[in-house]
């Protein structure tokens, strides 16, 4: 067939359907996500952690929700993971966009200090076995790599933009 021909048949449905999910799935997983990371902070200083079930203590975060507000994508992790209530929203701790930094995607996550109150209860029991409160000269020592560097530029007063 020749450049200016026109194919002899339109193409079906199948084929049209593969293109979408192609194109779909291309915009979707060649762009990096973005997730938030909470830094809860109680009246007394005393910093709210969680026990992820895939191993060690987290700082609560997670992705963004399609159409969410970064505020609001903060106060329903931390209401998720950790049972409590935002009151008001601090200091912007950093953002890190390393595409290495999650072996699973890239992702550029916004770690923010919040002020919380309540008792800890995760309701996302699925993911999180539970939420506990910690000194700062008391941090657990399965801390995760990424929540241990997180809270080492957080307590240095650090803005990091990577």
């Amino acid at each position: 067939m020749s450049i200016m021909q026109k194919p002899t048949s339109p193409p079906n449905r199948l084929s049209i359907g593969m293109y979408v999910l192609r194109t779909v799935l291309g915009l979707l997983f060649r762009r990096p996500l973005i997730g938030v990371r909470a830094i809860p902070v109680l009246a007394d200083g005393r910093l709210v952690l969680v026990r992820s079930r895939r191993g060690g203590w987290v700082l609560p975060g997670g992705l963004m929700d399609l159409g969410e507000k970064f505020t609001t994508s903060l106060e329903r992790e931390v209401l998720e993971e950790c049972g409590m209530t935002v009151q008001r929203f601090g200091r912007l701790s950093g953002i890190y966009s390393d595409p290495l930094r999650d072996p699973r995607f890239h992702c550029i996550c916004i770690v923010m200090e919040v002020f919380v109150e309540g008792e800890p209860g995760p309701r996302d029991i699925y993911e999180i076995e539970e939420a506990a409160f910690f000194r700062r000269d008391a941090l657990p020592p399965d801390l995760a790599a990424d929540c241990r560097e997180h809270l080492e530029h957080y307590f240095a007063g650090r803005l990091i933009v990577d």
